[in-house]
């Protein structure tokens, strides 16, 4: 095995002092920008790579950022929209020198634990919320612990952090204005748990936007943002006498589930029943009927909360930042009402 370069090597071949590169490899100032350049160039010829460790001890950073995540690891194995938003944090966390620490809370407690965990063994220098709940617990802990955060998708008001969020309102106008001008005048509404503030945003939105539009908003079934919620939601709305011919679901695994279950019962889709989305997975452009769906950009949500977080951590001034937003996909899982099957005749 090769030795490793040490800084002490670097500083000999740049002709300078130790702290000069020291300065420079840790883009401090005290140098000049000719010996910057020296220095940065006399460690990629040596093939220099820092330290960690020694970065941590000398800067008392962790260089890691953390992500709690409050679910079965069971379900977030089936919900891709996770893997590109961790995608997305990496392709900014890597080129600046930091690592990822992503732990799971199979509870609200273990969840709390873990954040007071980060902070008391410096493990992270910040933290990402996602999954934002009403009146969430994390908020003032965080705030206690003075570690610094930034939300995805949290309320415009009240929340202490900077945020990244993608407006979810025009996508869902534009979907309710789809359906409609299909013919549908009922449509109903598969919404997340509603402690989640990105839930009842969908809701709002699916509702404001169908009284815009003179339809009637049809029954919500509350499900769990995973396939076998929208497997249990399909047996609920199917049996009811609802009137609705279509269903807007706040996400696609959902989507994915009440069409499944609805095929099952011999329904056609979109023949009997319109299905659509939320989120863009690519999975809905594989399964039958393809899924209509309102196309979110989880990496694009991850890359810019990881720079915010990181100029955060840097002690620089940051604002919330607003991403384009989501766009409707339409799929052949929406179509024309030809029989309501939620409920008396079409």
């Amino acid at each position: 095995m090769a030795e490793r370069v040490t800084i002490v090597q670097v500083a000999a071949r740049a002709g300078v002092a130790i702290s000069s590169v020291s300065s420079a490899l840790n883009d401090r100032p005290g140098v000049s920008p000719a010996t910057r350049r020296r220095i940065l160039k006399a460690a990629e010829e040596l093939g220099y790579v820092p330290s960690l460790r020694g970065r941590s001890l000398s800067s008392k950073r962790a260089f890691a950022v953390g992500l709690v995540v409050q679910r079965d690891p069971n379900v977030l194995e089936l919900d891709p929209f996770f893997a590109s938003f961790i995608g997305g944090i990496e392709s900014v966390i890597g080129s600046r020198g930091y690592a990822l620490v992503l732990q799971m809370g199979s509870g609200q407690a273990e969840t709390l634990d873990r954040y007071r965990r980060l902070a008391a063994d410096r493990r992270v220098d910040g933290v990402f919320v996602s999954e934002i709940m009403i009146d969430d617990p994390r908020i003032p802990l965080l705030e206690d612990l003075r570690l610094p955060a930034v939300g995805i998708n949290s309320d415009r008001s009240g929340f202490p952090f900077p945020s990244v969020r993608q407006d979810h309102r025009v996508g869902i106008e534009r979907l309710a204005a789809h359906l409609v001008e299909l013919g549908h005048r009922k449509i109903a509404h598969i919404s997340g748990p509603r402690e989640f503030v990105h839930a009842r945003h969908r809701e709002t939105a699916w509702r404001a936007a169908l009284a815009a539009l003179g339809a009637d908003a049809g029954p919500v079934v509350e499900g769990d943002f995973t396939y076998a919620g929208g497997v249990r939601a399909a047996d609920t709305l199917l049996a009811s006498e609802s009137g609705a011919t279509a269903v807007m679901c706040a996400n696609d695994l959902m989507a994915i589930g009440f069409i499944a279950r609805a095929l099952d019962l011999g329904l056609k889709v979109p023949g009997d029943v319109s299905v659509a989305g939320y989120d863009g997975i690519e999975m809905g452009g594989y399964v039958r009927p393809t899924l209509t769906t309102l196309k979110t950009s989880p990496r694009r949500l991850g890359a810019e909360a990881a720079r915010l977080l990181l100029d955060s951590v840097d002690g620089r001034d940051v604002e919330d930042m607003d991403i384009p937003p989501v766009e409707l996909v339409v799929r052949t899982s929406t179509g024309v009402p030809a029989v309501d099957v939620l409920g008396g005749a079409a």
